[in-house]
């Protein structure tokens, strides 16, 4: 009976479920869109249960459509959006509350507090992160303070949290297994990233009862096996690692410098850095790629909030296209701004800025400006955000970046990698398989099943689809570059004057 490996692919967008066998191809894919609500400005939200309802329904639909049963499944990996805060019911195991989205704004102010009292280098000290909203440690404790009765069942060990991998385990196993990976751990602002556990004192620091937080695992083992979901076969959940951790892993960014950069919802570039955490100077990330056999790899990211959100802004906002994907041929349509920047701080800037207050600004209007050159200076916006974090991740690691490799779905885009190749002046690489988190999440629970024999067979699975070189002049890319970062500097702190 041919065997195959699932991925389960949960982002802030969609559910997604991709099935690919012993080649690395990918044999079936099935996605369901994920509803977003937004109760109040700067508050993202997500139905915990569409969102394990969509998993299965996916993931059923993906084996149907070439014909397949559970049983042909030698393991299922997770791979998902990260910071998404779930806090459930360890008895009935229904949510407290809405899943709180990692583009949720709501924790700001307390973040700003924790700044103030002087603990942003503790935090960085032991976690890598940021004193952010962005994380999930305030997300949790926003939660226990504000649904009534939450905080009471915390203390009496009843309730569960978790990133949206613990979740979907949980469901998955039939309430039996609570657990996360390294990767998702450290995403939460209460993991130290050294002793590889959960921190006391940032706990107590927030007011988090350990009794909610998962059992911490490697990312490639089996942690449990489907209950139900699948049929009744008992398929081993043998991979997790959170959505930009399973993109560095799918694009075999396997040595010390090697960088990927994920053009999803948000933007994420990461360097693999080591066996050992790389601290930051210019407010980059410091996050665990992955744990194998005992062996933990660490990553530097810089963390883009919005990117292919952008496009999205541009269909459901302004109505100047009617899908994604046609951004590209609108922007086609000139060839350039006309002088336009526009900086999508929607949600504030994530790195290397890290401004919460900064919002979204278009400078350079007239009267000539057309949808098409808003179009190219969407574009743009992603090219210029990543760019800036890939000068200060050669910065703080004193190593010259020679290639960028690059999926998600805005790679599709040839005008945007080329603009993009063009502004970093180095070649941006697309695989031919851009499914990189699927492929990462599918590949560690391959490993962790012995579908595949060792990393060295799936990293000959890896293939350039097409290399973008730079082709623009350096003199009008540099004065790009610096009215780019006036644009930036505009629209910095908005909200909070």
């Amino acid at each position: 009976m041919e065997k195959y490996i699932l991925a389960l692919d949960q982002g802030t967008t969609s559910s997604r479920a991709l099935i690919f066998d012993r080649q690395g191809n990918i044999c079936s894919i099935a996605r369901k869109e994920l509803r977003q609500h937004y109760p109040q400005p700067g508050w993202v939200e997500h139905d915990p249960a569409e969102i394990w309802a969509s998993q299965v329904s996916v993931a059923v639909e993906a084996m149907s459509k070439i014909s397949i049963s559970g049983r042909q499944l030698a393991g299922a990996g997770i791979t998902n959006q990260r910071e998404t805060t779930v806090v459930w019911d360890r008895n009935t195991g229904e949510p407290v509350y809405n899943a709180i989205v990692w583009q949720d704004r709501r924790t700001a102010a307390y973040c700003d507090e924790l700044k103030n009292l002087g603990l942003s280098a503790l935090l960085r000290g032991k976690t890598g992160l940021e004193s952010d909203a962005y994380f999930s440690g305030p997300k949790i404790r926003w939660i226990l303070d504000h649904v009534p009765g939450a905080r009471l069942k915390a203390e009496r060990g009843q309730l569960a949290f978790g990133t949206i991998d613990s979740w979907l385990v949980w469901k998955l196993t039939g309430g039996r297994v609570h657990v996360t990976d390294v990767s998702n751990a450290s995403r939460t602002l209460l993991f130290n990233i050294h002793d590889l556990c959960w921190d006391e004192e940032l706990l107590e620091l927030m007011h988090i009862p350990a009794s909610l937080m998962p059992v911490v695992a490697s990312s490639s083992e089996v942690y449990g096996f489907v209950t139900d979901a699948f049929g009744g076969a008992e398929v081993p959940v043998a991979g997790i690692a959170g959505d930009q951790q399973a993109a560095l892993f799918g694009q075999m960014c396997l040595e010390k410098g090697m960088v990927k950069n994920t053009y999803g919802t948000g933007c994420f570039m990461l360097m693999n850095t080591g066996g050992e955490p790389f601290i930051s100077e210019n407010r980059l990330l410091t996050t665990v790629a992955w744990q194998m056999n005992g062996q933990t790899t660490y990553a530097l990211e810089g963390s883009i909030f919005m990117a292919g959100a952008v496009l999205q802004w541009l269909r459901d906002g302004l109505g100047i296209i009617q899908s994604s994907a046609e951004a590209d041929a609108l922007a086609r349509q000139v060839s350039d701004t006309g002088g336009l920047y526009f900086v999508p701080a929607f949600t504030g800037l994530g790195a290397p800025h890290w401004d919460q207050y900064a919002r979204g600004l278009m400078i350079g209007l007239n009267r000539g400006t057309t949808p098409a050159h808003i179009a190219r200076a969407a574009l743009e916006s992603i090219a210029f955000q990543t760019l800036d974090v890939l000068q200060v991740m050669e910065q703080d690691t004193n190593l010259k970046i020679h290639e960028l490799r690059v999926d998600g779905g805005a790679s599709a885009s040839n005008l945007l990698m080329q603009i993009q190749a063009d502004l970093l002046g180095i070649p941006v690489v697309r695989p031919r398989i851009t499914e990189s988190t699927a492929a990462g999440a599918a590949c560690l629970a391959g490993l962790a099943t012995g579908f595949w024999k060792d990393i060295n067979e799936i990293a000959g699975q890896w293939q350039r689809e097409l290399v973008f070189s730079p082709s623009a002049d350096p003199n009008q890319a540099r004065i790009k570059k610096l009215r780019w970062a006036d644009a930036v500097k505009r629209s910095g702190r908005w909200e909070r004057e």
